[in-house]
């Protein structure tokens, strides 16, 4: 089951074993130490025992502030009236924040049995908690403990919010396999009512199953609302991480520091749309969390033929977005069904977030412009009116800046774990100026690259489809390709070694494995087609070269660089939808990789050859690239490219696949054997077996979707 490695040895040592007391809360920092401790000592009891109690206190600490906030929020209220307005402001001001400081002391002194300032933990530990990581601990406990099903349910619970832990992953797996274990079991201990509730409401939706759409959304946009308000009520603590003190002679006067501070809260609370719009296990939140509630519960609510239910929700929609077009239209619809004598408002509850939110806006809008600072605003239905013209602009940047980071945010959202273990990812969409492009390292060994390249001269030896050619692209380069069913037919004939043909293939499964495992895990990506080329550059024509060895183009459609456009439509290989480059060596000059913008001559990101370096990248107009001229000595890389589509898949590969069977059957040989006789000493455990290609269907193909039917110039085209 998951190892695990402690960070907080250092609380270990501080922490004393908490002592409990009747009516008492005990810190819930100080009960996750000794529980950790225990875990530790490998006394399992004890460790569950203490863990969980953690949790509890945890969960009631964050329910005692929220009740004690609200409470006192209603019984200290800041009223104004008759002694606002005949003494100063000041003590009428600060008299009610008197008065609630006093309220909120005695509420959580009674609910918590201790001083509140006991119950603050430090940054680390309330991170493992937001994180979930005390199930972590628990799901091992439980398990040393034979309690299976409560074992899955803390390990279900911890991957929720951790889906890229690999090691928990497998241990899912595990518990799925064990006898004993029931579906129940996969149960999720800190569910979120409202993100259940919308993802019940949105299958039904998708369904057309309207009535059960209603009353799942409906349900989904209360609690979310609930969530809100707890939220917005831990705004209102002290700031709990120590280095955000300031040094002594930095600390502001009275008024700055109460604005600086009510200012904050603030933020806090606008930020609290993004909390409950985030998904557990994911970074970004989803955009516009409410509004959109509104606008699928207009739609179903006119589908069940509730067309004043559906009006208020259009109308409830429309103060977030007043001028939003179709919306418009479908509430003059809903009037003249209703008749125009009929009252439509918005919720109560709506209008009441809309103006409490616009209000906190145009505070916080007010001191980033008068007192500094800067505010991220996490909504994109604020009105530009109630933006200051000096901060406008900033806010149209902030704005395409935060649309930029959710972009690459889901796009990491949407990575698995690697497959393979040693494998660094060198740079990634961020470091490479756009969207869907990363660099893989250490995908081979240098063993394994100079076998591939020994099956490269092997095959340009044996002639037979490998001679050096002038390139497609330019005429001062040669160009050598081979694909893996030439590879294992050379290979039948004792042209080549078998071992390395097989080689090419487990290469490229491999290759295929971390790209789907990177950009489409749980989304089969088959072969589209694998090519083994090599690029010579021509000696004797190098001098005054100005072209490129491979031109700008993108893998799945036509480049139109003065449109700014790319036509998806052949002959472009429209079904291509990632496409990757494993490279073999790098004892040449120039053969660079480069990507651009649509206009072909904005270079955005440039990736050098070395041996065992893969690069990756989406096949669309996304991703313009091309190759710069090799201009002294041979490239040799693997070309590689993927479909989500089975019936585009490589038929080669397979022909290759069953060649490949058939040696082993006749060699009557293990393939573990066999790869311990390789004189290069490479484990056969380090590269895959092909699951990349298809079999055949008894389905015909499409015209033209068998890749060994296209012209030879059109597969040239493309090359890398």
């Amino acid at each position: 089951m998951a190892s695990l490695c402690c960070p907080f040895f250092l609380l270990l040592l501080a922490a004393s074993t908490a002592a409990t007391s009747p009516g008492r809360l005990v810190p819930y920092d100080l009960l996750y130490a000794d529980g950790v401790r225990a875990y530790f000592a490998r006394d399992w009891g004890r460790a569950a025992e203490l863990l969980q109690r953690a949790l509890h206190s945890y969960a009631g600490l964050r329910e005692a502030r929220r009740a004690c906030r609200a409470s006192c929020r209603r019984e200290a209220a800041f009223l104004g009236g008759p002694a606002a307005a005949e003494g100063p402001w000041e003590a009428a001001l600060f008299g009610g924040v008197l008065q609630r400081a006093d309220c909120l002391q005695h509420c959580l002194g009674s609910r918590l049995g201790a001083a509140p300032s006991a119950h603050r933990a430090s940054r680390a530990i309330r991170r493992d908690f937001e994180q979930r990581e005390p199930y972590n601990y628990l799901q091992v406990a439980f398990f040393q403990l034979k309690k299976l099903d409560q074992a899955v349910s803390a390990a279900h619970t911890f991957f929720v919010a951790n889906p890229q832990h690999l090691q928990m992953r497998e241990d899912i797996e595990k518990y799925r396999r064990m006898s004993g274990v029931k579906s129940d079991n996969f149960r999720d201990l800190e569910a979120t009512p409202h993100w259940e509730a919308y993802e019940a409401g949105v299958q039904h939706y998708d369904a057309d199953e309207y009535l059960q759409a209603v009353a799942r959304l409906e349900e989904s946009l209360t609690e979310a609302l609930s969530a809100l308000e707890e939220c917005r009520a831990l705004c209102e603590g002290p700031w709990e991480d120590e280095d955000e003190e300031e040094e002594e002679d930095m600390q502001p006067g009275l008024y700055e520091a109460v604005a600086a501070h009510y200012i904050q809260v603030l933020k806090c609370r606008q930020q609290c749309v993004l909390e409950i719009a985030t998904k557990p296990g994911r970074i970004s939140a989803t955009e516009d969390f409410i509004p959109s509630h509104l606008d699928l519960l207009q739609f179903a609510y006119d589908q069940v033929g509730n067309q004043a239910l559906a009006a208020e929700c259009a109308a409830s929609y429309l103060l977030f977005y007043p001028t939003d077009e179709p919306m418009l239209e479908k509430m003059k619809q809903y009037r003249t069904e209703l008749g125009e004598d009929t009252a439509v408002t918005a919720r109560e509850s709506i209008q009441h977030y809309v103006q409490r939110s616009l209000m906190e806006k145009k505070l916080i809008y007010y001191a980033v412009e008068h007192l500094g600072g800067t505010f991220n605003d996490p909504d994109l239905w604020t009105p530009d009116e109630l933006i200051p013209e000096s901060l406008k602009e900033k806010h149209r940047e902030d704005q395409e800046k935060q649309k930029q980071e959710t972009l690459d945010v889901e796009e990491g959202e949407k990575r698995g774990p690697l497959p393979f273990e040693g494998i660094a990812v060198t740079m990634d969409s961020q470091q490479m100026n756009g969207t869907q492009r990363v660099v893989f390292d250490r995908v081979l060994t240098e063993s394994e690259c100079k076998d591939l390249l020994r099956l490269t001269k092997a095959a340009g030896e044996a002639g037979d489809g490998y001679r050096a050619r002038r390139s497609p692209h330019t005429p001062h380069e040669r160009f050598e390709g081979l694909t893996v069913l030439k590879a294992m037919q050379l290979a039948q004939n004792g042209d080549v070694d078998w071992r390395d043909a097989k080689l090419l293939l487990q290469a490229s499964e491999k290759s295929r494995r971390i790209i789907e495992s990177y950009f489409a895990p749980g989304k089969k990506l088959h072969f589209s087609f694998t090519h083994l080329v090599c690029r010579t550059a021509v000696d004797e024509e190098q001098e005054g070269r100005m072209d490129l060895s491979h031109p700008v183009h993108a893998d799945n459609c036509l480049l139109d660089p003065e449109g700014q456009e790319c036509w998806r439509e052949p002959p472009a290989y429209v079904y291509r939808d990632y496409s990757g480059i494993l490279y073999l060596n790098d004892d040449f000059q120039g053969g660079g990789l480069f990507f651009t913008e649509m206009d072909t001559v904005t270079v955005t990101a440039e990736v050098h050859p070395k041996c065992g370096r893969l690069v990756a990248f989406s096949s669309g107009k996304e991703n313009p690239h091309g190759v710069w001229a090799v201009s002294r000595g041979r490239r040799c890389a693997i070309a590689l490219w993927y479909t989500h589509s089975q019936e585009h898949a490589e038929q080669e590969r397979v022909k290759a696949e069953e060649l490949m069977e058939q040696r082993a059957v006749e060699q009557d040989q293990p393939d573990g054997e066999e790869r311990q006789a390789d004189h290069s000493g490479r484990s056969s455990s380090e590269l895959p077996v092909s699951s990349g290609g298809a079999r055949p269907t008894s389905r015909r193909q499409k015209p033209g979707s068998d890749r060994m039917q296209q012209p030879k110039e059109l597969r040239a085209r493309d090359e890398f």
